[in-house]
């Protein structure tokens, strides 16, 4: 797939979440999602509900339409802020929205001619392009599982239908639970301890961005 690539915003931070938690990062998010339109009215009716992301539209920060992989790679590459290194790769999120409607192998090679290493956050509902060189999983209850192998599987916990057991036969390196925020964010964190505990299979994930105020 290639055309205009559709992105809400891109930034600069830190990777919150996940075995990068930490790491400087750009993140790159792409519109649309096949799990929920993204609009409130429907999120009673979307396979899943809990998502707290705005990505309608292609108005936020360094947000617009790329003609051109190039093009969305050039912008990629303008807002990174850090410093060279020999120990540092600049490391680019393509997240969502659903990043794997989009996001294809010419703008991973683009990213990579740019010099940067690319990782992807997706529901697994779609195959992944290949050269992509972190793959992060975030299964949904209700929603057939496509991509079976990367490197993170980080579930958010508690989701009936979506017990972690169904899914550490697969083929990924780390298994991470991550506690459900909303209103029953603290009950939800206490659960999820509890089970990497009993399970040490798993490795506990916390959306630490939201802990010490960064997008």
């Amino acid at each position: 797939m290639t055309g205009v690539y559709r992105i809400k915003e891109i930034f600069y931070t830190l990777q919150g979440e996940g075995t990068h938690a930490g790491r400087p990062a750009v993140f790159c998010r792409f519109t649309s999602c096949n799990l929920w339109t993204g609009r409130e009215e429907d999120r009673h009716r979307a396979i899943c509900q809990f998502c707290d992301t705005d990505f309608v539209g292609t108005d936020g920060p360094g947000g617009g339409r790329f003609a051109t992989a190039a093009e969305l790679a050039a912008a990629v590459a303008t807002a990174w802020r850090g410093q060279a290194h020999p120990r540092s790769r600049p490391y680019v999120v393509c997240t969502g929205g659903e990043p794997l409607l989009q996001l294809d192998e010419a703008a991973v090679a683009a990213l990579h001619e740019a010099g940067f290493e690319v990782a992807v956050e997706t529901n697994g509902t779609r195959p992944a392009p290949p050269g992509l060189d972190w793959v992060c999983v975030s299964p949904k209850a209700g929603a057939d599982l496509v991509l079976t192998r990367g490197d993170d599987l980080k579930l958010v916990y508690p989701q009936p239908g979506a017990e972690p057991g169904r899914f550490e036969h697969l083929d990924f390196t780390h298994f991470m639970l991550q506690p459900m925020d909303g209103p029953d964010r603290v009950a939800n964190t206490e659960a999820a301890v509890r089970y990497c505990l009993e399970h040490p299979q798993w490795r506990f994930s916390l959306q630490t961005h939201k802990y010490i105020g960064i997008a």
